[in-house]
């Protein structure tokens, strides 16, 4: 058991780094890579909700809801509009189609509201208690 929780710290670890790396992107204006950062740490949290719940490694898979539903978490309806919001972006932020048109649609305004939506969700997801055994 002692490995399962160092993988688990290790994913709390890793989403605290992407989310600093997210606000950091946000300051030089890489607005595409704030939503993918934001995407990567709520990602990175609910594996080790999945980690820590099923006493099994995570699939690798970058769906939000997908992995949610195998945890059987209940979302306050604020955080779950930001993680489905979140798990729409992950594809187009991953393989934009037009990176232009994507550039336009995520202007600093914009981005910043997930980025402050994310910082939100991070935190509570981190207070679950599942993740500090």
């Amino acid at each position: 058991m002692p490995e399962m929780r160092n993988s688990i710290s290790n994913w709390i670890a890793s989403s605290d780094y992407d989310i600093k790396t997210a606000e950091q992107m946000f300051k030089t204006g890489r607005y595409i890579y704030v939503l993918f950062m934001c995407h990567l740490s709520v990602e990175k949290l609910i594996k080790a909700l999945f980690e820590a719940t099923l006493k099994k490694v995570p699939p690798k898979t970058h769906h939000l809801i997908y992995l949610l539903n195998e945890i059987d978490l209940e979302i306050p309806e604020e955080h779950l509009k930001t993680i489905e919001s979140l798990n729409d972006l992950s594809i187009v932020t991953r393989y934009p189609a037009d990176m232009s048109a994507l550039v336009k649609a995520y202007k600093k305004g914009r981005v910043n509201d997930y980025l402050k939506r994310t910082k939100e969700l991070v935190k509570w997801l981190k207070k679950d208690t599942r993740l500090k055994k």
